[in-house]
């Protein structure tokens, strides 16, 4: 054979059959991990480095807030259930940013406009955006606390059911938490875990009671800490407490079934009233005008 033809095939068959071997040989799963591991790394620095701008933010959002305010926007959080996407600190390091936009936005429309309502209106602006979480976070509470008021008296008969069932108050309090999905399941869930720390029962059912804001369960967790003091019988507090409920739920319901037609009076005469008098007068008042046109 020639040698220049054996040469040929060599320079060909080899690299094919080293491409061919390093495909079949390479180690997909420890190369797909090396990625994992190396994309963990530079996701963890981002994350370093947006938690130290995040955290000096902070500070300077602590520095310019009063102490008695930084209370308060925590028992807001606290009412809003602490959403994991918008703890104090991050609030704290919004406020005086959101602040300083709504300040530019503020002195960019006072000085396209030279008349006292844009001036008013960028001041406004202004106050705003400084108090912009102070509103998401009052508007989450309160849905928050509506949501909570509503199972309050599901929540009281299905423990009141479990004690009577021969469950302790703790057992039927973690069945309710268990079963339930809304928010005051969650905070019972939270009370239990509050005692397996180490807190005292006294002390995680007033917690409670001041991580919300509604009467009736603050009422209730009184009752059980007086229950709990006197060694009165739980189930009988859960009875009276389970009808009590009941019967301000009952209420409550009364209370806007006569607010609705109030309600409803306005949007009447305003917007149903005067397009009913359109479809119904319109032609007829189109054919008067018609006829003495006419004539």
């Amino acid at each position: 054979m020639d040698p220049l033809i054996l040469l040929s095939l060599l320079l060909i068959c080899l690299p094919l059959g080293y491409l061919v071997w390093s495909l079949l040989s390479a180690d997909k799963k420890g190369q797909a991990v090396a990625r994992d591991i190396l994309s963990r790394g530079a996701s963890h620095r981002s994350e370093v480095e947006k938690k130290t701008s995040t955290g000096r933010l902070e500070q300077i959002g602590r520095r310019l807030t009063p102490a008695s305010y930084v209370q308060k926007l925590d028992h807001l959080l606290s009412l809003a259930g602490r959403p994991a996407n918008l703890p104090l600190g991050r609030v704290l390091a919004a406020k005086p940013a959101l602040g300083l936009v709504g300040g530019l936005v503020g002195l960019w429309l006072s000085s396209i406009g030279t008349t006292p309502i844009m001036k008013l209106v960028g001041i406004f602006i202004l106050f705003l955006g400084y108090f912009i979480p102070d509103l998401m976070l009052y508007s989450k509470g309160q849905e928050r606390q509506k949501a909570m008021q509503l199972e309050l008296a599901n929540t009281l008969d299905q423990m009141l059911i479990s004690v009577e069932a021969g469950l302790g108050f703790e057992g039927a309090m973690a069945r309710a938490g268990e079963n339930g999905k809304g928010p005051l399941s969650e905070e019972l869930v939270r009370t239990l875990q509050d005692m397996q720390v180490g807190r005292s029962r006294r002390e995680s059912y007033l917690a409670l009671a001041e991580r919300t804001n509604i009467p009736e369960l603050r009422s209730f967790v009184q009752a059980v800490v007086q229950a709990d003091m006197y060694g009165i019988a739980i189930s009988r507090v859960l009875r009276v407490q389970a009808k009590v409920m009941r019967v301000k739920r009952r209420q409550r319901a009364e209370e806007k079934a006569m607010k609705l037609p109030v309600m409803i009076l306005f949007p009447l005469l305003f917007f149903i009233f005067p397009v009913l008098f359109i479809a119904i007068l319109g032609p007829a008042v189109i054919n008067t005008i018609e006829t003495f046109s006419n004539q």
